[in-house]
């Protein structure tokens, strides 16, 4: 018998599929139950682009209704007298008191946020890793209301010696001195929001820290690498673009606090210098707190301030995803 005939009649081997090709496949659903499923999750999607779409035109809708009766500016008047037979009102103190205050929130949460997370992943032992990890789970799930009340029942009549120790040390600046009023301003809104917005952080950061890949922390270990230089080498660096995006995450949140803001803030329509004196407000304090006296009219205002933060809110959130498709590893969408 000839080997080489028999070698050549033997049949090539099937090749296999290319990435495109198990991708059509899989979207052609041939079964009953994939086709359900498929029609099931795409309904899903779009059922969402719906509701979203649904909302930006109410609110587009109703906002135009009141700018076009406002006879000041509603980007830069420091007024809200939307009763009057000419309404006057406009969001530049609002604007500023939710900037200010998520900033102040993000300065404190973050670095405190992210050492928590190193903490359970890397330094804590595994006994006490998980009940730290399941506390922070907890303070996630605690009502923002109950946050409110906490803060204006201890938090504020605590912030009393802090206050007066920065206006000692540092009120030259300005930024920090107090005229000796409760201390119900943005400054201790910042705080309660750090907070609140701390968890967020964490557990995001907490899941990222723990898909650093363990040869890159075994390989700087096997050079002489500290655990701190491990850290700052393998780990941080890994899991920057997903600490980002959980700030972002946070920072959503804190733009978008209601009931806690305003059970501690005392709110006026001016912009304080100073961190430590009541004054200012926020988009979702100011709404909470005028929605249920306010006229057609009023509410028609109310919703235009609505429609700012919404639109601040998608641009944070598009941001924050913007930022994690940057890295495949934490991408759903890019595998």
């Amino acid at each position: 018998m000839d080997i080489s005939t028999k070698t050549n009649d033997a049949p090539p081997p099937t090749p296999e599929p290319s990435p495109a090709a198990r991708k059509r496949n899989a979207r052609g659903a041939t079964r009953p139950g994939d086709r359900i499923f498929l029609g099931l999750t795409r309904g899903s999607g779009i059922l969402l682009l719906v509701i979203m779409a649904a909302i930006a035109v109410f609110l587009t809708y109703r906002a135009s209704l009141a700018i076009s009766k406002d006879h000041g500016n509603f980007l830069t008047t420091f007024e809200w007298n939307t009763n009057l037979n000419e309404p006057v009102f406009g969001i530049a103190v609002l604007a500023f008191g939710t900037v200010v205050s998520s900033i102040i929130a993000m300065v404190l949460a973050v670095p405190v946020a992210v050492a928590i997370a190193l903490f359970i992943t890397h330094y804590a032992p595994r006994r006490l890793a998980g009940p730290v990890a399941y506390v922070i789970d907890l303070l996630a799930a605690v009502p923002s209301i109950v946050y409110g009340l906490w803060g204006a029942l201890v938090l504020v009549p605590h912030m009393q010696g802090l206050y007066g120790w920065l206006d000692h040390y540092l009120g030259w600046t300005g930024i920090f001195s107090w005229d000796g009023g409760a201390p119900r301003a943005m400054l201790t809104v910042g705080i309660l929001l750090a907070i609140m917005i701390l968890p967020i952080i964490t557990n995001v950061s907490r899941e990222v820290f723990r898909q650093v890949p363990q040869m890159h922390e075994e390989a700087a270990l096997a050079l002489g690498a500290t655990r701190w230089e491990v850290v700052r080498m393998s780990v941080l660096p890994f899991g920057r673009s997903g600490v980002i995006s959980a700030s972002m995450l946070g920072l959503g949140r804190a733009l978008g606090e209601t009931m806690a803001v305003a059970t501690v803030l005392s709110p006026t329509f001016d912009i304080q210098a100073s961190l430590l004196n009541p004054g200012g407000g926020t988009f979702a304090q100011n709404i909470a707190s005028k929605f249920g006296e306010a006229t057609e009219q009023g509410r028609d205002a109310l919703i235009a301030s609505g429609l700012v933060l919404f639109v601040i809110t998608l641009l944070v959130n598009g941001a924050a995803r913007a930022i994690i498709a940057r890295r495949k590893e934490y991408s759903g969408a890019n595998a």
